[in-house]
């Protein structure tokens, strides 16, 4: 039998695994979400025609649980809602900071609990997403529940306390880059370029530059040094310091 899929919550990141799912026509029993926003319900309906709209005790009582919820709020929802949550469920929380123990004390009777680090990849399917696992989770589940997570991308199992370093070293890196990429697509477009050879000069041209800092056998400091010229180097020691302070600071902040 099909299983079917709960979300509690129906943002960003369930509109991502919900895409990952569809595009690789990924088929659950039935769909069921729940949010506290309407307007967020109403749009992801009209991308997801298939889901159903119900409460939390409803998303709550599905086969596999997704708990897609920010921190702050994510204990006092599964108080609200553990009556619902089988025994025999599968309950995978897709926040950092709240470690499986913790989930455990509220669902004791749940011994299939996993955590998931999802990546806005994954609504390409090219997500990097790391996951780990309660002690008592069946291994039979394990191995269906990874088959499940593989098709939204790259899925590997970790230790538990190297989530939320993955938090900020994957799942929020994107953050980090996607605004200057658009400043230089501008860019090509103030100095002559159409938008779509300058889209494909900065997409082409960040690919193989990755390539070449991780595939090409040279150090770091070899491939910088590869080019002399370097327009913005004299802020570069600011913005590693930005890095630092931020991504250090907001890690110290979600970890457990």
């Amino acid at each position: 039998m099909t299983k079917s899929a709960g979300f509690i919550g129906g943002g960003r990141v369930t509109r991502i695994l919900l895409q990952g799912f569809k595009n690789k026509n990924v088929q659950f029993g039935k769909i069921v979400v729940a949010d506290t926003n309407p307007d967020v319900l109403t749009n992801l309906r009209n991308n997801f025609s298939e889901v159903e709209i119900s409460d939390a005790g409803a998303a709550a009582g599905q086969d596999i649980v997704f708990i897609a919820l920010h921190p702050p709020v994510l204990m006092d929802t599964i108080e609200l809602v553990k009556e619902n949550i089988r025994a025999d469920a599968i309950v995978i929380s897709l926040a950092p900071k709240i470690s499986l123990s913790k989930l455990a004390m509220k669902l004791p009777l749940v011994n299939n609990i996993a955590r998931l680090i999802p990546n806005a990849t994954s609504y390409i399917n090219e997500g990097y997403n790391p996951v780990t696992f309660s002690s008592g989770f069946d291994p039979s589940q394990k191995s269906a529940v990874l088959d499940l997570l593989k098709s939204l991308g790259t899925t590997f199992e970790v230790a538990e306390e190297k989530l939320e370093s993955y938090a900020i070293i994957s799942a929020m890196l994107p953050t980090y880059f996607w605004f200057q990429w658009k400043e230089l697509e501008e860019i090509g477009g103030k100095t002559g370029l159409s938008q779509n050879e300058s889209r494909d000069a900065v997409h082409e041209t960040i690919k193989a530059s990755l390539d070449l800092m991780y595939k090409s056998g040279l150090s770091a400091s070899e491939v910088i040094d590869l080019i002399p010229v370097k327009p913005i180097g004299e802020h570069e020691q600011q913005i590693s310091e930005i890095y630092r302070t931020k991504l250090m600071g907001l890690f110290e902040k979600i970890k457990p």
